[in-house]
This record gives structure tokens, C-alpha cells and sequence, in this order.
């Protein structure tokens, strides 16, 4: 689980500035927790009984994007020396700038079309992949139970933290029941649990190494790095890092059919709600495609949070994106040097054989257990998503 640990060559001290800058702001709000409604247990209560789309509201936002975008156009960019560091610090400002946009009109239509600028939409072939999953995957009730509470899912979470923390031990991300979050998620390097998620003691170990045993432990390795934008995520990184997380569930055996069958409905979610469907079709949709009603209400509120988030799209697209990369014979050895997406990965290789990256401070330690060396090795024999699901006919 841990990295070779090799010292870099030290940058400029005016590229670490502007990359200290950008790492500062990229923290400095949880996009996600700020673009998610609350109370979402009295509009559940009041869809049920009306069928009317939800109105949703918002936590004030933390800091005025007001403010961080002044703070976005004070970076002084120019003063970059090293070319490539440059390019990937000139896309993480763009895209901070449109992240912050977005903030400022949470519940507008001007929200949706900043989504597909930073998310993208739906390809008809990811569609069709995902309706392909729907057809062929059988909807079974695998996941049903026994079920952990937020608190027992907490405990189990700050186990398998500790261990990594064994090989690191100044990390500092934590793990605690958030109010305000939903689900399950991983922010700035931290666990937050929702006080009512319920996770399926089926999907305990593979949810663990999606959120710690990928997100978190990505943000140490970014945070150990010279350059701390790998920490935030360089720009466009959800995608690859969503796919990296979901491949950990299909390599160490967790990636039920109940699970791929949610990531295939996000996609036909985000698709339908992009083309003008409203909250009760898209339910509808997904009830008539053998989604239970509670998760198609989650999988709604999901995509048209905020005004309409299209960031769902990307787990099922990164995962074909991860599986198309390992089959044509990349590697999955440089994502673990912080957060990126796969079309930085040869910049990204230049800097580490260059110095300028040390080797991850971890790795994953799921990547010691049999079955995931096995379903690595093969995994340039999957010829469809649907086909991660063994029994499929």
C-alpha cells in the first residue's frame, strides 16, 4: 500500500505559487455538498404524495463566488515557467472559474448548459451501453441486506482509513456523519456520511475502496505531491476518477448487477433529463426499466439537482474510458499519482520520469488481493460493460 516515496526536483517558486494558489481555492469550497438539496426527506414525503416535480433548496454557500473569482483572476498564470505545468495549471483555472459560475446560479437554466460544458452530455453510444446494461443485466434485489446504519458504516470506514494510515501516518483526512450530505461521499479528502444513508452489508468492502481505497487515497498521494492541484484534481478528473473507483468494485468482486444497473439509469437519467423530460417522467422511466422507486427518486434528484447536473454521466463513461485503456495495454500505475483525467496521463508521465512528481505515497490496497491481479490481468477479454456481470445471458 505504499509508494517507492522518491524526492522531486523542485519547481520554480513562481509555478509553486500559482499552483499553491489554485490548490488553496479548489478547496476552499465543496462543489458537490453545495450543489445538492437538503431536507430531502420531507420532498421525497411530498412527491410521493403529490407526483409533482420537487422543489428543492440549498445550503448558503460558504464563500461568496463573488469573491473566489477575484481571487481566481489574481493568480498570475503568466508567470509559470515550466511549459507543461503551465498547461495543466491554465486548465485547472478554467475549470475552477466554471465550477464557481455554476455555484453562482445554483437552480437556473444557465446551470445545465455550464453542466454539459464541465460534465459533457450523453453520446449516443453511452446511451445505447447503457441501455444495452438495463436489457441484458437481470434486476435482481442483490443488494437488499442486512443493511449498516451511517454510524456502523462510519466505524467499518475509520477502520480501513486507519490502515492505510499505518503507511502514512500524517494523513489528515477523516471520516464523520455530515448533516446536510446524502449518500456517501468523499470532499477535500474527507468520508461524509449521510445521517440517513443505509449502505448493504453486500457492498460494504467494495464502497470502501471506491471512496477510500480511490478518492482518498488519490487526495493523499496529490497532497504529497510538489504540485497540489493533483490533490483538488487536475482538470476533468471526475471522469477518470469515477471509472477508477468503480473498476476497484468490479476487481475485488463488488460490482453487483444492482450497482451497474444504477450507473447505466444515471446515464439514461442525465440523457433524458437533458432532452426536456421533467422529474416525474424521468422516475417514471426508470420505474418502467426496473429501477425500485426509492433509488429512481434518488437517481432523479441526482441529475436535476441545482438546475440539471449532468456530472452522473461520467462514472459509466469512465468506466468504459478505463476499460478501453487497460485493454489496449495501458496502465493503471500513473493515476495513482493524484487526481487526473486518463488524456493527462502522458503529461502527467513526463513530469514523474522528469522529477518533477515523487512516486505515490500509496497504493491502493485492494491491488494486493488475488482476485483483483486475476480480473486485472483479464481484463482485455471484456468486450461490454454488461459483460462485468458474469452471468449475464
Amino acid at each position: 500500500m505504499s509508494g517507492l516515496g522518491v524526492t522531486a526536483t523542485p519547481l520554480a517558486s513562481s509555478d509553486l505559487a500559482v499552483d499553491r494558489a489554485l490548490a488553496d481555492i479548489a478547496t476552499s469550497f465543496r462543489f458537490l455538498l453545495d450543489v445538492t438539496p437538503v431536507e430531502l426527506v420531507s420532498v421525497r414525503k411530498a412527491f410521493w404524495d403529490t407526483g409533482r416535480s420537487p422543489v428543492f433548496e440549498y445550503r448558503p454557500l460558504s464563500d461568496d463566488p463573488v469573491v473566489t473569482s477575484a481571487r481566481l483572476a489574481e493568480v498570475p498564470l503568466n508567470e509559470v515557467e515550466d511549459p507543461t505545468v503551465a498547461y495543466l495549471l491554465q486548465a485547472k483555472h478554467r475549470e475552477l472559474l466554471l465550477l464557481v459560475q455554476m455555484l453562482s446560479c445554483r437552480g437556473s437554466a444557465e446551470f445545465l448548459a455550464l453542466s454539459i460544458e464541465q460534465y459533457g452530455a450523453v453520446s449516443p453510444a453511452l446511451l445505447r451501453e447503457a441501455e444495452e446494461i438495463l436489457r441484458r443485466v437481470p434486476a435482481r434485489d442483490v443488494d437488499a441486506g442486512p443493511h449498516l446504519d451511517a454510524d456502523a458504516f462510519v466505524r467499518l470506514a475509520q477502520v480501513e482509513l486507519d490502515r492505510y494510515r499505518a503507511f502514512a501516518p500524517d494523513i489528515e483526512s477523516h471520516v464523520e456523519v455530515r448533516e446536510g450530505s446524502t449518500g456517501v461521499m468523499v470532499s477535500n479528502g474527507d468520508l461524509l456520511v449521510a445521517p440517513t444513508a443505509r449502505v448493504s452489508v453486500a457492498r460494504v468492502e467494495a464502497l470502501l475502496h471506491h471512496e477510500i481505497g480511490t478518492h482518498v487515497v488519490t487526495f493523499v498521494n496529490g497532497s504529497h505531491q510538489q504540485l497540489r492541484t493533483l490533490a483538488s484534481g487536475l482538470a476533468g478528473h471526475d471522469e477518470t476518477q469515477e471509472g477508477l473507483a468503480v473498476l476497484a468494485e468490479y476487481l475485488i468482486g463488488g460490482l453487483t448487477a444492482g450497482r451497474l444497473r444504477q450507473l447505466a439509469a444515471r446515464v439514461v437519467a442525465v440523457h433524458r433529463m437533458v432532452d426536456g423530460a421533467e422529474f416525474p417522467e424521468v422516475h417514471q422511466g426508470l420505474v418502467d426499466a426496473g429501477v425500485p422507486a426509492e433509488p429512481a427518486f434518488t437517481i432523479s434528484m441526482r441529475v436535476f439537482r441545482s438546475g440539471g447536473l449532468t456530472k452522473d454521466a461520467v462514472y459509466l463513461r469512465g468506466l468504459h474510458e478505463l476499460v478501453n485503456h487497460l485493454g489496449a495495454g495501458g496502465s493503471l500505475e500513473p493515476l495513482w499519482l493524484g487526481k487526473m483525467p486518463i488524456t493527462a496521463v502522458p503529461l502527467v508521465d513526463e513530469l514523474h520520469r522528469r522529477g518533477v512528481l515523487s512516486d505515490p505515497l500509496l497504493i491502493p490496497r485492494y491491488l494486493d488481493e488475488p482476485v483483483a491481479r486475476t480480473r486485472l490481468a483479464g481484463i482485455h477479454q471484456v468486450d461490454s460493460l454488461a459483460s462485468l456481470i458474469g452471468d449475464t445471458p
